[in-house]
Formats: structure tokens, sequence, C-alpha cells
């Protein structure tokens, strides 16, 4: 907890009850202004590497970096069918991080058509 955290807290304490109440309301008034910073996603592909060893779970990882402009809930179900393939079929983590790699790939450039 910061200084000030703690100055605040102490000054809270010492309020009474209604008192507690309006600063909690003030507080949730500034708060309610404040416009969300919106972060950048950025449009084209990341350049991340693909290591020599990896596996599956840090390949949908390291895709999910790669491609942060794709919506992953329009991912998920292709994902999860090629996960399932290498857990429960014994599919090898190469084969099935080649074809996570051409979902990707092909979902951006879906993308970049309707644009």
């Amino acid at each position: 907890m910061t200084v000030d955290e703690r100055r605040l807290l102490r000054l809270f304490r010492a309020l009474s009850e209604t008192r507690q109440a309006g600063l909690l309301d003030y507080a949730e008034f500034l708060l309610a202004r404040v416009a969300p910073e919106e972060v950048p996603v950025p449009q084209t592909p990341l350049e991340i590497a693909r290591p020599s060893q990896e596996s599956v779970v840090k390949a949908i990882k390291r895709l999910r970096e790669t491609y942060p402009m794709l919506d992953r809930a329009k991912l998920i179900h292709e994902i999860s069918a090629l996960m399932s393939q290498h857990l429960v079929q014994g599919r090898g983590a190469p084969e099935v991080i080649n074809e996570l790699e051409a979902l990707f790939l092909r979902h951006y450039q879906v993308m970049q058509d309707i644009q």
C-alpha cells in the first residue's frame, strides 16, 4: 500500500459512517467521469518467432499475442477442436501447431478482406 493509500484509509476511518458513505459516493462519481484509456490494438500481426520446441498451449498463447486484433470468440471452437485432437487423439504437437498457425492466418486474412 502506498503512503497516499494509507493516508486515505486513515482519514476514511476517522470519519463518521455518514461521511464515509459520502466519501465513497464522491470517489465513485470521480471514477465515473474518467473515460477508460483505450489501448490501441495493432492491426498487423506482430513478429513473434516460433520456438523450435513448443507445446500446443504455448503456441496458442504465442499466436494470440501475434494476432491481437482477432476476436478470440470467433477462434475458440476451432482452437478447442485442435487442442482436443492433440490431447485426446494423440496428434503430434508440431502438426497441430502448424494447423493453428494456418487457422490464425486464415482468420486474419478474412478480417483484412472485410475491411
